[in-house]
């Protein structure tokens, strides 16, 4: 069984995650591993943000570790919320109201094309690796489904009729970005 330490302590996250994982792989977030406190996120790309929570969880723990940045890019606002996508409406992490903003960003725009994207950060053996994710789809109107987190509510992926917040796990991980990202850092460990 091999034991990856996932820098993150969002449990929702964890949950996705472990959900994608071939059998053999298990993770622990990071407060199970002893670190309680937040790392923060001062970069301006998913890369830097990725890349820097995977390097502050091994400077601490000294243990092959990985990380997650994500963000939802949306066409007409030029990419925007992005790397800002969880305190697009304040610090407060609130997505309710970063829904609510981003649904009055987009009033009377016909355009609603968007995408997720993740990058992972691998450090395997004190060596770096990032892989990406991208999932393509649409902002919906209004809010539909009562699952998952986040944007999930108001994003219709490229080939379903429902939204994230309307599938599964094991559906929504069918298109997710996060899954497709997961794989090739699973694809990777197993070489």
């Amino acid at each position: 069984m091999q034991q990856l330490i996932f820098a993150s302590g969002n449990r929702h996250k964890a949950e996705e995650i472990e959900a994608a994982l071939p059998n053999g792989f298990r993770i622990t977030i990071m407060k199970d591993a002893g670190i309680t406190e937040e790392i923060p996120e001062p970069f301006d790309t998913l890369e830097a943000n990725s890349r820097h929570k995977a390097d502050f969880l091994f400077t601490r723990l000294q243990q092959d570790c990985f990380a997650e940045d994500t963000g939802l890019e949306v066409e007409a606002l030029h990419g925007e919320p992005g790397v800002k996508s969880a305190r697009y409406a304040g610090d407060g992490r609130d997505f309710e109201a970063n829904i609510d903003k981003l649904l009055t960003h987009l009033q009377g725009i016909h355009n609603r094309r968007a995408r997720f994207r993740t990058v992972f950060s691998l450090i395997r053996n004190g060596k770096l690796y990032q892989f990406e994710g991208i999932c393509n789809g649409t902002i919906l109107e209004k809010r539909t489904g009562t699952g998952g987190f986040g944007y999930d509510p108001v994003f219709l992926p490229d080939g379903s009729n429902r939204s994230f917040a309307e599938m599964t796990m094991e559906e929504k991980n069918q298109f997710s970005h996060r899954k497709k990202g997961l794989d090739q850092m699973i694809q990777f460990l197993q070489q």
